[in-house]
């Protein structure tokens, strides 16, 4: 899984098999450990929740957790979408915008490198 943060938005791309845990499991998560002690790491995590109804973000100061409704994640996994996105009102700080998405493959790299990753829909179109 990998996470991208910029500025008040954030993404996380799932490969193939990571979409599957996803389903099965309902949660995904990493751990990027930032120093030798135990709470000097950023878990994140994307979880599908049959209880919520639209999506959210759950945090404490050493994890990032996007929670998604259940039956969204069955829609998407099986479907053409890219992802499931959602704008998330900060009240006075502004928005967040949220993305899980499908992490395609790379033009640019060898089938080793992509080989759990979605197959890219510009693969073989002229640029």
């Amino acid at each position: 899984m990998k996470l991208r943060i910029k500025g008040n938005s954030i993404r996380f791309r799932l490969t193939r098999s990571e979409v599957q845990q996803l389903q099965t499991a309902h949660r995904l998560e990493e751990t990027l450990w930032l120093a030798g002690n135990a709470t000097s790491r950023l878990t994140y995590a994307v979880e599908a929740n049959a209880a919520v109804t639209a999506s959210q973000i759950r945090h404490t100061s050493t994890e990032i957790v996007a929670v998604i409704p259940k039956n969204s994640v069955s829609q998407w996994a099986t479907g053409e979408d890219v992802g499931i996105y959602a704008t998330l009102d900060l009240g006075s700080n502004g928005k967040l915008e949220l993305a899980i998405e499908k992490d395609f493959a790379c033009l640019d790299r060898d089938d080793e490198e992509n080989a759990d990753a979605f197959p890219n829909p510009k693969a073989g179109k002229p640029c």
